[in-house]
């Protein structure tokens, strides 16, 4: 069993060299344990597109069984609709089988212990399980429930548009995300363009990674070609959102939990809103600027949702499109929900969105930047980072280290995801710009370079 399935936030790994069928009917049992030992019995499972995840959702169902947990059985969903049943329905936990953005050759699970997702310790505690084959028994029971058209009504009466008529674009990727949002925004009254809404296991016309702005030149030429007023474009398993403007530029996840907050914050002051560490100082300064309390944290979904109920946040964001409302909604994040929040606020005003954010100060910055390192080195890397910079630089360590410079910002951490670093620059003008970027990436592939 390779060790480095189990994330920092789910499992996860390439389906064959690292996750088999075989090995998915151990972790069931494991998981199923792990739910027995909490009380939970009562399981929904779902699962995406993915050509290993009905397979997965056999040998998964059948292993809940043997350790005595029922099955609900939601079928081929995004994983916010897991979710959604999670908090909607009687069950006690689920379990989404998703490989969420990774390559097609990827699988994995997102774990639910009644509405809280598992992360950190709550993995390990699943692997050390796994490994021990120490397993209850029992016999439980599978259902069948058919939760779309539910989601689906229940977002779109969470949703108020104004008089304004919109068009958008929607770019499932092949995904999931088009499952639902297609049939909820035309419920909307959306005049809408779709762009490979139709899930595809091969990812056909472009990876559904929308942080990536290669993934999002089919979303940008649409946009632009059928003069609509947003691109909405989704990740595989359509939790993560993407959002292009009328004149085709990107708003990455930073801009976008601007927009938003601003409109949390106007109708709930003083709310507390959570941002990750990769966010632009913009969000930070622009959430206290409206009344707000912004609070840096973590990256990873699971670590963004215990921070909300920890602080009473009523909005997050992270640069990867994870958008996460508890305001009038249930605190989880959904895509096609942060995209319908966007439509309600441009239905309401006769502003284009590029004018809605025109205000921001200028600032540059890089995408996030990712750069190839073992599981094994990653987070030695960034230790070393944190360790060098902070002779001479402020450096915030709550996630990685954001290395603090007079003109600008730059971090370095290691994916929970993926074999990988994962790099942000920001500075108040392209050539402080280069130089924070050159200074740091220097120091990385000299650090990289000496442990290969």
């Amino acid at each position: 069993m390779n060790p480095n399935i189990f994330r920092e936030y789910d499992i996860r790994g390439i389906v064959g060299p690292q996750i088999t069928a075989d090995l998915v009917t151990v972790l069931g049992k494991a998981i199923g344990t792990f739910f027995q030992t909490n009380n939970a019995k009562r399981i929904a499972v779902g699962y995406d597109a993915r050509e290993s995840s009905p397979e997965f959702c056999e040998r998964l169902t059948a292993s809940l069984n043997e350790t005595g947990c029922d099955v609900v059985l939601i079928g081929r969903v995004p994983t916010p609709v897991l979710y959604h049943t999670v908090y909607t329905r009687d069950v006690d936990g689920g379990v989404m089988i998703t490989g969420s953005h990774n390559p097609p050759d990827h699988n994995g699970f997102k774990i639910c212990l009644g509405t809280t997702t598992l992360f950190g310790s709550q993995i390990q505690e699943l692997k050390q399980i796994a490994v021990a084959g120490n397993f209850t028994s029992g016999r439980g029971g599978v259902e069948t429930l058919d939760v779309l058209d539910n989601y689906c009504r229940d977002i779109v009466s969470k949703i108020d548009l104004g008089e304004r008529k919109l068009k958008a674009v929607v770019d499932g990727g092949n995904g999931m995300g088009g499952v639902t949002a297609v049939p909820v925004y035309r419920a909307l009254g959306i005049d809408l363009v779709e762009l490979f809404t139709e899930p595809d296991s091969n990812f056909p016309n472009h990876h559904p990674d929308p942080t990536v702005t290669e993934n999002l030149q089919d979303t940008i030429a649409a946009v632009v070609k059928n003069s609509a007023d947003v691109g909405i474009a989704f990740d595989g398993d359509g939790d993560r959102v993407g959002i292009v403007d009328e004149t085709g530029r990107i708003i990455w996840g930073d801009e976008l939990t601007i927009l938003l907050a601003r409109n949390v914050l106007a109708e709930r002051p003083g709310s507390t809103i959570i941002a990750e560490v990769k966010c632009s100082q913009n969000l930070f300064d622009d959430i206290a600027k409206h009344g707000g309390t912004a609070i840096m944290a973590k990256a990873g979904h699971s670590i963004i949702k215990a921070k909300m109920k920890e602080t009473g946040a009523v909005l997050a964001g992270e640069m990867s499109g994870h958008i996460f409302f508890a305001d009038k909604f249930y605190g989880f994040d959904d895509a096609t929900y942060a995209g319908a929040r966007v439509l309600e606020i441009l239905s309401k005003t006769d502003k284009n969105l590029s004018e809605l954010l025109a205000d921001l100060p200028k600032t540059f910055s890089t995408p996030e930047l990712r750069v190839a390192c073992s599981d094994e080195r990653k987070f030695d890397v960034v230790a070393d980072i944190a360790d060098h910079f902070s002779k001479t630089n402020e450096v915030i360590t709550i996630d990685g280290a954001r290395i603090v410079f007079e003109h600008g910002w730059g971090l370095v951490r290691a994916s929970n995801t993926q074999a990988i670093l994962v790099m942000r620059f920001e500075a108040d003008s392209e050539e402080n710009l280069r130089e924070i970027r050159s200074i740091i990436e220097t120091k990385v592939d000299e650090l990289i370079a000496a442990g290969s």
